[in-house]
């Protein structure tokens, strides 16, 4: 998915394999991009894993720099989806830990391993949607 603040930016699935850098687009959010084509937006499924080409690191507000969270793979969830105009693109990583996508520093590379499988029936759907976002 992307976030509301990118649904004016044009936008394409994520493919397995797909090579992705953080990236801010203007919109008073971050968002992915494929390096090869950085004003598109590429929207991700929740339940999408992630391989970051290093230890993830997090935008301090109000401070200069960022501050790794020693971690390098991640689920990619939408948090928070019954509050309108807030944020829900975020990363849930495996101490459940659960960080904003827009929140993480510009320019961290990361590739597409594996796109969720679709949901049979309603209780799998749930199962999805999971996680909320206390912040």
């Amino acid at each position: 998915m992307c976030d509301y603040s990118l649904q004016s930016t044009q936008s394409r699935p994520a493919r397995v394999g797909d090579k992705l850098t953080i990236r801010y687009f203007g919109t008073g959010t971050r968002g992915i991009a494929a390096p090869e084509d950085p004003t598109t937006a590429v929207c991700i499924l929740p339940g999408t894993e992630l391989a970051f080409s290093k230890e993830v690191s997090v935008a301090t507000p109000g401070m200069s720099g960022a501050v790794g969270i020693g971690e390098t793979l991640a689920i990619f969830r939408q948090i928070n989806k019954d509050e309108l105009r807030r944020h829900h693109d975020a990363h849930e990583f495996s101490d459940g830990r659960v960080v904003l996508l827009t929140t993480l520093s510009e320019g961290q590379g990361a590739t597409v391993l594996q796109l969720p499988a679709q949901p049979t029936n309603a209780a799998e759907e749930e199962a999805q949607k999971r996680v909320a976002y206390i912040g």
